[in-house]
């Protein structure tokens, strides 16, 4: 959805331990992360690999890439790269990359055009893996953007990076202050805004999700805020019929981008 320029100075913000003396930095870990870097256009300022992985053809062909890319490659040992990965899956890869590029919300509601658009509001959500999904889907179904709260939230970090499966690269996230006035801004630019809650009369199929729809999820705990709450134009719920409670934020977030999308194809 977004332009190629927009973000293609981006890099993954993600905290890398001191490993073998050397300085931490920012890293984006793994072969699939590590290529879907380097063909989205990131900025990299150098490649760690694993000494002794010359004989694995895929990420031989990777160190091919990253060196036709004019970056840096340095040889490590194993350990080192076990000492900065935050999982341990860095896969004999890690490109040192400078902090996020976090849009602005303007960006976000140019990005969404003049037609139908989503963008997905999160009301602090707080996990790293379900904000991760969460962005995953929003690409997926091609959200114009998602936005988040700058204080007490889950940010862009090598463990979202992984869980979104790279659709952080691709997709502009804005921090802002205050998601309730963001909340405005967005109906400023004619953004029908609808909150995900329990509390919601309705469930999802019967929801107007159709044209340009700002939806809110909240938080794991506590869901959408009362400020926010209030601030909705509609609720809608998912419908259930088990006795598992709920869905987590991701899961429900996911089956409502998934009905945008359908609502918006017929």
């Amino acid at each position: 959805m977004r332009s190629a320029g927009a973000r293609s100075k981006a890099g993954n913000a993600a905290g890398g331990r001191p490993a073998g003396g050397r300085t931490a930095g920012m890293y984006i870990e793994g072969r699939r992360a590590a290529a879907e870097a380097l063909r989205t256009g990131f900025s990299v300022k150098r490649a760690l690999v694993a000494e002794g992985e010359d004989r694995d053809a895929v990420l031989s062909k990777l160190v091919t890439d990253v060196h036709a890319a004019g970056i840096p490659v340095l040889c490590v040992p194993r350990a080192e790269l076990d000492g900065l990965s935050s999982h341990g899956a860095h896969q004999g890869i890690a490109l040192e990359v400078g902090a996020f590029p976090y849009a602005e919300l303007a960006d976000v509601i140019a990005n969404a055009g003049e037609g139908p658009a989503l963008v997905v509001v999160l009301d602090h959500v707080t996990d790293a893996g379900n904000f991760g999904a969460i962005v995953r889907s929003a690409e997926v179904v091609g959200a114009a953007g998602v936005v988040i709260a700058s204080k007490r939230a889950a940010e862009v970090t090598v463990a979202t990076h992984k869980t979104s499966a790279g659709a952080v690269m691709h997709l502009p996230i804005a921090r802002v202050p205050n998601i309730a006035r963001a909340l405005e801004e967005l109906k400023g630019a004619g953004f029908w805004t609808v909150g995900a809650s329990e509390h919601a009369e309705g469930v999802c199929w019967d929801a107007p999700l159709s044209g340009r729809i700002a939806l809110v999820m909240g938080s794991e705990g506590d869901g959408l805020s009362r400020l926010v709450l209030e601030t909705c134009d509609d609720l809608t719920k998912l419908p259930q019929h088990g006795k598992t409670e709920s869905l987590n934020v991701a899961q429900a977030a996911t089956a409502l981008c998934y009905e945008w999308l359908r609502q918006n194809s017929r």
